[in-house]
């Protein structure tokens, strides 16, 4: 066994959280992938899995390997001839926040699979910033203001910052005329302690885009936007979410966006990659396709939700 074929069997046995899942996938038996991971333990010096009977768990050592045996593989499978057919060969490794990677990336992941089926995918939708060196990611969504990086961005558009309920609960509890009045109202939170947020708004009595956050009281609070947005749609409260979160909500009248004086000014939204992976191969080939329908998605959420003023 070659070094190459035991480092394919490492990543997947991680991926797939088993050395069993990964011999199944690969046809090979679960000895041959034990034999694998000790050839790159030998190789390395290094203890790089913890193995028990119902699970395994990178060491250290393990972490800084695999990430970069992520980036040989995926380098080595953008080298691989093209079929006779003239598709794409390859693998790519994305990320995306989870909300807007399941309503936004995921469509675009799909039709860009269907464009190019020799091309294989793994969208991890996580709710932090990911180190795509250090764990092998090719491209990631951010929805924030970027730092200084060495990374490479284009940037697709903004994301803005609502604050919105359903029509029938502004007719029980009326309709806040100022962040201050949120505490009157019953708000829901994303804090998974439960004890209050810290809400942005644009202050109107200042010029310039000058933001201040208001600590809102949370009656109910939940660690998953999804769920708060349907709490918001049955009644229980107020919301702030992103608007592409609450985009078709707000346009069939489900939910009724409040206190757009004060909305607060928009976040930019990028696509990153290291600059080297988004030269050639798939990686290449998504980032082109993604970016004009990313970018025409948001514009859209913009005309069905225009800005304040």
């Amino acid at each position: 066994m070659d070094r190459i074929d035991a480092m394919v069997l490492f990543v997947t046995a991680v991926d797939e959280g088993s050395l069993a899942a990964a011999a199944r996938s690969h046809g090979r038996s679960p000895a041959t992938v034990t034999r694998a991971i000790l050839r790159l333990e030998e190789l390395s010096g290094e203890t790089l899995l913890l193995r028990s009977t119902r699970r395994i768990s990178l060491t250290e050592a393990g972490e800084r390997h695999v990430g970069v045996w992520r980036d040989v593989l995926t380098k080595l499978g953008e080298l691989v001839p093209s079929s006779s057919t003239g598709l794409l060969q390859g693998n790519i490794i994305l990320t995306a926040p989870e909300l807007f990677g399941r309503l936004k990336v995921m469509p675009v992941l799909e039709s860009f699979m269907r464009e190019q089926p020799h091309v294989f995918a793994r969208l991890l939708l996580l709710n932090r910033l990911v180190d795509l060196v250090g764990e092998g990611v090719d491209v990631a969504v951010r929805l924030a203001a970027l730092p200084d990086s060495t990374m490479t961005a284009i940037k697709l558009g903004e994301v803005r910052m609502l604050v919105c309920a359903s029509p029938n609960y502004l007719q029980r509890a009326g309709s806040p005329a100022s962040p201050q009045d949120l505490s009157h109202h019953d708000c829901i939170g994303l804090n998974a302690e439960g004890n209050g947020e810290l809400w942005p708004f644009r202050s109107v009595n200042d010029k310039g885009d000058r933001v201040r956050s208001v600590r809102v009281p949370t009656r109910l609070s939940l660690n998953h936007a999804g769920a708060a947005i349907d709490a918001a749609l049955r009644g229980q409260g107020v919301i702030q979410a992103r608007a592409y979160q609450v985009t078709e909500a707000l346009s069939t009248g489900h939910l009724v966006q409040v206190l757009k004086a004060y909305e607060p000014p928009p976040e930019p939204a990028h696509l990153v990659f290291h600059p080297d992976r988004g030269k050639r191969g798939p990686v290449r080939a998504f980032i082109d396709h993604a970016v004009p329908v990313l970018r025409s998605e948001l514009n859209r959420i913009t005309s069905i939700i225009p800005p304040p003023g």
